[in-house]
């Protein structure tokens, strides 16, 4: 058993459901999950990509429902105190607009988008990261925004948890379904699991409105998008 696997009942308190609940879901091929030696374990791993496809799929009222599970419970050092998602966006991590033409250019300046901060301490390998994880699977929406990480929180790397934005003056092929051009990227860079999932369910719940991405691609600065990004969610949560 892998140190990072979940049985039954650390899963169940992680999900914050009944460990019976947790079985029957494995059983019914609902959760990914295997036996050893006649238990149920859970490679943290397939959990983390399990829930972010859950995100991606929910609508707004299940969206809110994941943040609230995210948030009850938990013990990792990053979501002791979780902070907004405007909070987690300095000035110094917005591109507008962001000067790239290819999905390989934006992946790069992305990255050194987010390096200005001095959170970022090794943009080689974060760029490594973010193009494995859009090999595995692109992460370019419908809406065209694409809501870029690596596949699994890199701590070692960061100073702290914080958000990249950058919009192209024009879309590109990202591969979002359906032909979809894509302008607006955020880059999540998490230091835990639970951290990552959490800003994830927020910002999915944030771009969730045409009216929002057709204002933010119409900011001419990053103190504007900061502004419109802390309104939104400010209107989400009340």
């Amino acid at each position: 058993m892998a140190e990072d696997d979940y049985t039954v009942e650390t899963l169940a308190a992680f999900l914050h459901l009944d460990p019976a609940k947790v079985t029957k879901l494995a059983s019914r091929g609902m959760l990914p999950g295997r036996k050893v030696g006649g238990q149920w374990r859970f490679s943290a791993a397939e959990i983390h990509h399990w829930l972010e496809e859950r995100i991606g799929a929910s609508d707004a009222n299940e969206l809110e429902e994941m943040e609230e599970v995210l948030e009850r419970g938990h013990h990792e050092p990053e979501s002791l105190h979780q902070e907004s998602l405007a909070e987690m966006l300095p000035i110094a991590a917005i591109a507008l607009p962001l000067p790239s033409r290819t999905k390989s250019s934006v992946i790069a300046a992305m990255v050194d988008t987010a390096s200005q901060t001095g959170w970022l301490w090794d943009p080689p390998r974060m760029i490594e990261a973010i193009r494995g994880r859009e090999e595995l699977h692109p992460t370019a929406l419908d809406t065209g925004v694409a809501l870029l990480h690596p596949r699994r929180p890199l701590p070692s790397i960061l100073g702290q948890a914080f958000v990249a934005l950058g919009v192209t003056q024009n879309g590109i092929p990202f591969g979002g379904g359906h032909g979809m051009l894509t302008d607006i990227f955020f880059l999540i860079c998490s230091t835990d699991d639970r951290g990552h999932l959490r800003t994830l369910a927020r910002l999915s719940r944030v771009i969730n409105d045409s009216q929002f991405l057709a204002d933010l691609r119409a900011c001419e600065d990053p103190t504007a998008a900061c502004q419109l990004i802390r309104e939104r969610e400010a209107a989400l949560v009340g």
